[in-house]
């Protein structure tokens, strides 16, 4: 049996970056809180948490005074960092530097509207209550509309100028049907603009994935049950390898599914640890 794990899976750039603060400041001995889960992986929260790293949520944040606060890749809307001034809360900021610039595009465009005067609508490709989504409504005063799946474009108002934003993790095929349906309604009289705001390391891996899962007889996906980025990428691993199975730790596999298996794929969503996967290539050759 060959045992391979995907070298294009594992954390993405912002999730590393985020990590590694973390670390460092636990490391140093501060007492650090985390505003929400750091990763949607609760194997890799529990290894933080045993390294002192406390998780909290924004009611939590509004009754603490003078601590110490990390905010994760995902990003924050200005409430939170507010909220942070007025408790004498100190913030590492670990926004992922592709969100931080997206939150900066979208709040100058809303701007540029209240100036203008000009009536129109940002519209947000994401997951309505995703920690990125929330932080990027902020920056419009939650006034953006958000739309969930390319259908939902429908019920936008086309008499009036759109300005079309995605969250950096979604789908880029879909973001290119809702752009098009858009140009093909939009009115006359009104503005349409498209920015793709998707971020390249993970739109890539969807292509890479599908790849890779072809290549074996049986696919391992690792995930935490939380990763909205995972539920996607397993799915695409399962509409190309019927073999494909859900996993969030090493126990959970059963050898019925490696039976005749001659090679095994072993792969993950942006939130799964690198050395999750390693356990998981142990456990099988154990």
């Amino acid at each position: 049996m060959v045992i391979e794990i995907d070298s294009g899976s594992g954390f993405c750039f912002g999730v590393t970056r985020a990590i590694e603060r973390a670390e460092e400041i636990l490391r140093s001995g501060e007492r650090l809180n985390c505003l929400g889960d750091i990763v949607h992986n609760g194997i890799e929260c529990d290894r933080l948490h045993k390294m002192g790293l406390r998780t909290i949520d924004h009611k939590d944040l509004r009754e603490m005074h003078n601590a110490s606060v990390l905010l994760r890749a995902h990003g924050e809307p200005p409430s939170t960092y507010l909220i942070a001034q007025q408790n004498d809360i100190t913030i590492y900021d670990a926004t992922c530097p592709v969100v931080l610039a997206l939150q900066k595009r979208i709040k100058n465009k809303y701007l540029e509207m209240q100036e203008s005067g000009r009536r129109g609508n940002i519209v947000i490709f994401g997951k309505k209550g995703h920690a990125e989504v929330l932080g990027l409504l902020g920056q419009t005063e939650g006034k953006a509309i958000v739309i969930e799946q390319p259908q939902d474009a429908e019920f936008l108002d086309f008499s009036h100028d759109i300005y079309l934003y995605s969250q950096t993790t979604k789908s880029l095929d879909e973001f290119h049907i809702i752009i098009k349906y858009c140009q093909e309604h939009i009115s006359p009289d009104a503005t349409f603009q498209s920015y793709d705001t998707i971020c390249r390391q993970v739109a890539n891996r969807m292509e890479h994935i599908c790849e890779f899962a072809i290549r074996h007889d049986v696919i391992l996906f690792v995930s935490g049950a939380k990763s909205s980025n995972g539920k996607i990428l397993y799915e695409a691993c399962k509409a190309h390898n019927p073999n494909s199975y859900l996993i969030e730790k090493p126990e959970e596999i059963q050898p019925s599914w490696l039976a005749g298996a001659n090679r095994v794929g072993i792969c993950g969503a942006t939130s799964t640890p690198k050395w999750l996967m390693e356990q998981v290539e142990k456990h099988i050759n154990n």
